[in-house]
């Protein structure tokens, strides 16, 4: 009998390092060699292997591999006709959606995308960026862009449709955005014909709650207490919590052991106020994951 095995693609480049930290908080431990496109994991039913975001989307389409991350915009680059399971919101730098926007020297004359009427764009994202400009209304050439887009202007180009998380590069080079293309936020997409073998779709099913998990306890801790019976109302108005917090007897009956999970940048402002309620003994640790 054949082993059941599920080919998963992981982005290479600019994703993959956060990638394969997404997939160590859930659980699959991915060691990656810089010669390598097949990467080792921890699991003898999936196989790894590194494509670039840009072509995830025909791989999995095609069938080469069962399933992928990409991003939404490479998915609607291709026209991919796949199955999106899941959006796992995290992205290079953040855990936020990345933007396409459009961008001219600082310089430039153009204030909208209204001024670019048979002007010259230049993008990795051509087909996107040709849907938006019908959509304005506008009639303007788009060239594809093999890399370094944000120094084009200084070349020529009128205008370019880059992506970006926090502006900082564009800035760098003296550019300013005039519009937004679209955003995008990451995809776990699967072949259609694969997302209909049971055995592959209870996989990634699986696979993606782990994920999922991962990402909702990204910048998000435990936080324990013990208090005194009497001071527990006080105290559970100023915790902030995803859920009711947990609340369990010691030995001794006049206290109580508290616990809940909160955003980590809150912990500071948090636990002097709570002491001061009259908690104690606190504990703070980190979380791989949280799933309901």
């Amino acid at each position: 009998m054949t082993e059941n095995k599920l080919k998963i693609g992981i982005p290479k480049g600019s994703l993959q390092d956060a990638t394969i930290r997404l997939f160590e908080k859930a659980g699959y431990k991915i060691k990656a060699s810089a010669r390598s496109y097949f990467p080792d994991i921890n699991d003898d039913n999936i196989e790894v292997i590194l494509f670039r975001a840009q072509e995830m989307s025909r791989y999995v389409e095609s069938g080469i591999i069962d399933c992928g991350i990409t991003g939404n915009d490479w998915i609607e680059e291709n026209s991919s006709k796949v199955e999106r399971v899941a959006e796992l919101v995290y992205a290079k730098q953040s855990m936020k959606p990345v933007k396409w926007v459009l961008a001219v020297s600082n310089s430039s004359k153009i204030k909208s995308v209204k001024d670019l009427v048979d002007k010259r764009i230049a993008t990795e994202l051509v087909n996107v960026t040709k849907k938006y400009l019908k959509k304005k209304g506008v009639s303007a050439e788009v060239e594809f862009s093999w890399g370094a887009t944000e120094v084009k202007p200084k070349m020529g180009i009128d205008a370019i449709v880059e992506v970006t998380e926090t502006g900082r590069s564009l800035r760098a080079n003296d550019l300013k955005i005039i519009d937004t293309v679209c955003e995008s936020t990451t995809q776990f997409i699967v072949n259609k014909t694969a997302w209909k073998n049971a055995w592959k779709k209870e996989k990634i099913e699986r696979i993606t709650l782990l994920l999922r998990g991962a990402i909702l306890a990204e910048g998000k801790v435990g936080l324990k207490m013990n208090a005194r019976k009497n001071d527990v109302e006080k105290i559970i108005k100023i915790l902030p919590s995803m859920k009711a917090p947990t609340i369990s007897r010691l030995f001794d009956e006049n206290w109580v052991d508290i616990e809940t999970v909160i955003d980590e940048e809150d912990v500071k402002q948090l636990i002097p106020k709570l002491q001061k309620a009259g908690a104690q003994g606190f504990i703070e640790y980190p979380l791989n994951k949280v799933i309901y």
